[in-house]
């Protein structure tokens, strides 16, 4: 096998194109206000390719993934809240050393869970699993009972509104509906100057990267084959010995564990969050980036979660009246046009002309084979009154 084979059997072309758009030409393309809004949109990709090994791979369709975006992103805002809020900062407010929203609310301490995040390696580790935990014990009780389809996607949706309220009721303790906000720095490290951005945009291209080496190395793995085993024949699969409900669980769990990634690194590089980019209507768009990229590859749902999110930034600059009715005309043109999305799209039409264009090209001439004359001919040549036995 040669290496060129090897690369394109393992998608690691598409990949190596990716990364060089990334790294390369987006940071030389674009200054640093547009580069940074790219950063936001690549860490809503690490949502993309968790619901590509969630929805596509495993068959369940997850309606609250933003419930893990936003428990990752609040999870890293505690962390750099407590940093902004020293003292030494906050020497004005009637309690210092807390923050602003829990003494404007009368907090005279800081409560004993936010204490924890005062250290940057429990905020890491709390950004990765806390919304395993939450996505084990939910995936646990519903797919153990044999929950999925339209059910387990109601259910999401309804974990995703219950936590938006909860988060808004307890201003006290969340910052209600303004959220965390007022960032400034990562163990000292100021997060809001214009070099800090563009390193952590590097950061969040690179885990991105990253990310999707490993989800790809599981799809071709055993264990990639069980899940779209299970997805297309679930009875067949529980019956060869296998326990469906588990794998659905580790799934389930591993796209929650990529969206909270996402989310820590979108209050990175924005600098604030809030239960608005936890709700109903966020989620959906999640779903929507792995529609319009394709469900079933990794590489096209980060270009869907880049397509949709720059198509929200234009339509909302340039047609601030119209631009909602503008994202949904291109969701639902998209998938009517191109069920399988944007990957869809290029494995039907766009690979195999590649293929038969490098085919012709690559096939030597061959000299065409020596004419031998037919038997009828041969006896027309021959002189008169003679035959071929006789010759």
């Amino acid at each position: 096998m040669t290496p060129t084979t090897w690369f394109k059997r393992h998608g690691l072309a598409s990949w190596l194109l990716l990364a060089c758009l990334l790294l390369v030409v987006f940071p030389l393309l674009f200054d640093n206000f547009r580069l940074n809004l790219v950063g936001k949109y690549l860490s809503y990709g690490f949502v993309a390719i968790g619901l590509v090994m969630l929805w596509g791979y495993g068959g369940v369709l997850s309606l609250g993934q933003g419930v893990f975006f936003g428990l990752g992103g609040y999870c890293m805002a505690m962390f750099l809240k407590l940093e902004a809020s020293d003292p030494i900062t906050t020497k004005i407010q009637s309690t210092p050393g807390i923050p602003d929203f829990m003494d404007w609310n009368q907090l005279t301490a800081l409560p004993a869970w936010w204490v924890p995040f005062e250290y940057l390696p429990f905020a890491l580790l709390a950004v990765v699993l806390v919304p395993v935990i939450l996505a084990f014990v939910i995936g646990y009780a519903m797919f153990k009972r044999r929950v999925g389809g339209v059910y387990f996607a109601i259910i999401t949706q309804a974990v995703t509104l219950i936590l938006t309220v909860l988060i808004i009721g307890q201003q006290g303790y969340t910052g209600g509906v303004n959220g965390i906000t007022d960032l400034k720095t990562l163990n000292g490290w100021d997060i809001r100057t214009d070099s800090a951005k563009v390193i952590l945009y590097f950061v969040n291209a690179g885990l991105l990267l990253a990310a999707i080496l490993v989800c790809g190395w599981i799809q071709r793995s055993k264990l990639g084959t069980l899940l779209l085993a299970m997805r297309d024949k679930e009875d067949r699969v529980r019956f060869s010995g296998y326990d469906v409900s588990m794998f659905k669980v580790f799934v389930f769990c591993l796209s929650a564990m990529l969206a909270g990634i996402g989310g820590a690194l979108f209050t990175l590089q924005v600098g604030f969050m809030s239960p608005s980019l936890v709700g109903i209507v966020p989620s959906i768009e999640m779903v929507i980036f792995a529609a319009v990229g394709g469900r079933m590859s990794l590489i096209g749902a980060v270009y869907g979660a880049l397509l949709v999110n720059a198509g929200k930034t234009y339509f909302s600059e340039s047609f601030p009246e119209l631009w909602l009715f503008l994202m949904a005309a291109l969701f639902i043109g998209v998938v009517m046009a191109f069920p399988n999305g944007l990957a869809g799209l290029y494995e039907t039409y766009v690979k195999p002309r590649i293929g038969r264009r490098k085919s012709a090209t690559a096939a030597a001439p061959v000299d065409a084979p020596a004419q031998h004359p037919a038997p009828a001919a041969l006896d027309d040549a021959l002189p008169p009154g003679l035959t071929r036995e006789e010759c």
